[in-house]
């Protein structure tokens, strides 16, 4: 997300256009740095504080007290808990203690480890278990999901574009920050436009509460899900009532690690864990693309060759207003076939959303995302886990199990009239 320099007085908030006393004084700054409620790290300086954008959705015209409560449960005193209710005799409160790793968390790992990707994951692993864990799994399997269901979607949306006019353009993003932008703030503009595709941290709550649970006999209650994210927004994420899980950053991992008086030497390297049981020893994988998951891409390629039956061998970006805001084109013979774009920042988003005001957006998908590391490439399509777990779990690709787990529903929060009102992003 792109940042923003936070003066001495006191200025609107960027998301909620209030005044917000919270955000721009230096003590609530410093406060925010203790608690690790920016996304990014609180750069210091003599003249000027640094703050992502997403910080300010700790002010209190963004979160709600009940959300804020349920945001502060998400730490290590949750997991501690359980843990030791683990080591007591009465195992009628035992919890077989389940983590999910995002891959984007493990840069992270992997330099402060000074380790390769594989590696630290790992040792990662090794550590989880450890310290309690039953079973570590990677986020992969739910991102597959997500990008397959988007790409359903999106295929459904253009060919209902002309008696439908929110069928396009599409927005995809997991980024929990623009989402509570658009449904606080855009409201009706916008929210219709979001892909109901769930995020793969979502979708990772859904399996493992869901056929996992199933699978070790177990109810839903008797696993303890713990997702370990790269940033605070994803739990922001969480506490949506749809999805309640717990998510731990990556800081919180090493403050674990701390507690727990444990080196990275002293940490045996365990392989992660596979969904069927089998020991994952492929290593990990990523979906091709710039963003974090690849989801312009995939659903670029495969509209190409579904809707056009053309092969999509190379995707070129092409940079608009900045490195941030570029769009990719299909062309066949002189005529534009597909056009989508890929927009990074609130400043750009905001750019977007004045067009899309003026009825002056040529996408028909924008995607919204940070992006992350480099690992080998995996196509979803390629994965026969999912179609095994598309049968086990959801009894077929279009069943409404299908669309009840794999899928959700944004809502609109604002007043009527908030579409025609400009936010300030300063």
């Amino acid at each position: 997300m792109s940042e923003v320099n936070l003066g001495r007085k006191k200025e609107k908030c960027e998301n909620c256009t209030k005044q917000c006393n919270k955000k721009q004084s230096e003590e609530s700054i410093n406060s925010l740095q203790d608690k690790g409620l920016a996304t990014g790290e609180v750069s210091d300086s003599a003249s000027v504080q640094q703050v992502l954008l997403s910080a300010c959705l700790s002010c209190d015209g963004c979160v709600s007290e009940e959300e804020g409560q349920r945001i502060s449960q998400q730490n290590l005193d949750e997991i501690n808990h359980v843990l030791a209710l683990n080591k007591k005799c009465d195992t009628s409160k035992h919890k077989i203690l389940v983590v999910s790793v995002c891959p984007q968390s493990l840069p992270y790992f992997a330099i402060k480890f000074q380790l390769d990707v594989p590696a630290a994951a790992q040792k990662l692993c090794g550590f989880l278990k450890t310290v309690g864990a039953h079973y570590v799994f990677d986020t992969t399997i739910a991102a597959s999901f997500s990008i397959l269901e988007s790409q359903k979607e999106f295929i459904q949306r253009y060919r209902r574009k002309h008696h439908d006019s929110n069928a396009m353009p599409m927005f995809t993003s997991s980024c929990p920050g623009w989402i509570r932008y658009a449904e606080r703030v855009l409201g009706s503009l916008v929210t219709p436009h979001i892909c109901t595709a769930r995020s793969p941290q979502q979708i990772m709550g859904s399996l493992i509460k869901g056929f996992f649970a199933r699978q070790q006999k177990l109810t839903s209650e008797q696993v303890f899900h713990v997702v370990v994210a790269p940033c605070f927004d994803k739990k922001l994420e969480a506490v949506r009532d749809e999805f309640y899980k717990s998510v731990l950053e990556t800081r919180d991992i090493l403050h674990l690690m701390q507690q727990s008086k444990t080196s990275v030497e002293e940490v045996d390297s365990v392989a992660l864990d596979h969904i069927f049981g089998e020991s994952n020893d492929a290593g990990l994988t990523r979906h091709e693309g710039r963003g974090s998951e690849g989801f312009l891409e995939h659903i670029f390629k495969h509209a190409a060759k579904e809707i056009f039956g053309l092969e999509a061998q190379e995707i070129v970006y092409k940079t608009l207003r900045n490195r941030d805001f570029q769009e990719v084109v299909l062309e066949r013979d002189g005529e534009t076939l597909l056009q989508f774009a890929a927009v990074y920042g609130f400043r750009n988003i905001q750019t977007l959303v004045h067009r899309m005001r003026k009825g002056k957006v040529p996408y028909q998908l924008v995607e919204m995302e940070e992006q992350y590391i480099s690992l080998p490439v995996q196509l979803p399509e390629s994965k026969p886990e999912l179609l095994r777990l598309y049968q086990d779990w959801l009894d077929g690709q279009d069943s409404p199990q299908t669309q009840q787990c794999l899928h959700t529903q944004y809502k609109n929060h604002t007043p009527s009239s908030a579409h025609s009102t400009n936010p300030d992003i300063q």
